[in-house]
């Protein structure tokens, strides 16, 4: 039973240091509407445009996945964004995502917040880009698969915090994942690639209000709980 307190505690404490950076943190947009200051491309030659206030990405055929990065890192955040996608495009966020020359010739890798506008709806589940693949799909999450909409906008939130990541879609929970794999890295906004499918050349993923709150790095989170504690 002591245990079972002291875990309680520790959680809590957790909880409230998340709680009270969230208070003292303001929303940061990432996005100033009028251009690509802080932001870079990395990957394959989709083009990247400023329409509207909205980052607009359209695909371009024989090239590969494109991805317009943060220039800074963060570990420990809440993210929100709107987005529209074309029906036939396949797209995504990256969160504590890299790119090292070591990693495979400075592919982006890490973790991706799928935009998914098939028939198997997997949107906000997560897939880790270039590496393990998918860590979290929502197969089993049907209200999270029918929170997407089609043709419209989709707000996305995003909660990482130490190990844990979790997504809502139009503020339907759909992934809670746990893992530290990587414990912070670049925020990008990827145009997949179509290879020669003439069909999809020039199809569309629009993005809008991109904001969020740093809560700092990750060693403010304790990463481990100790229950070694005799009964």
């Amino acid at each position: 039973m002591k245990k079972t307190i002291i875990v309680v505690a520790v959680l809590s404490i957790v909880a409230m240091v998340a709680a009270g950076n969230r208070l003292n943190a303001e929303w940061e947009m990432l996005f100033n509407g009028k251009d690509l200051e802080g932001w870079v491309q990395r990957g394959g030659e989709a083009k990247y445009e400023i329409q509207d206030g909205m980052i607009v990405g359209t695909s371009v055929m024989n090239t590969d996945n494109s991805f317009l990065c943060t220039k800074n890192n963060y570990s420990n955040f809440i993210l929100e964004y709107d987005y529209i996608v074309d029906e036939k495009l396949n797209s995504g966020v990256q969160i504590r995502s890299l790119s090292n020359k070591d990693y495979r010739n400075g592919r982006v890798h890490g973790y991706q917040v799928e935009i998914d506008p098939s028939d198997r709806a997997w949107s906000c589940g997560i897939y880790d880009e270039a590496r393990r693949g998918w860590l979290y799909d929502l197969r089993f999450n049907e209200a999270g698969r029918n929170a997407f909409k089609h043709n419209d906008w989709n707000h996305v939130h995003i909660e990482a915090i130490g190990s844990s990541i979790r997504t809502w879609l139009n503020g339907v929970p759909c992934a809670n994942l746990v893992d530290d794999m990587t414990p912070n890295g670049f925020i990008a906004l990827q145009v997949h690639g179509i290879g020669t499918n003439k069909d999809k050349e020039g199809t569309q993923v629009k993005w809008k209000n991109i904001r969020l709150i740093d809560l700092g790095p990750l060693t403010e989170f304790p990463a481990v709980v100790n229950t070694d504690i005799d009964d």
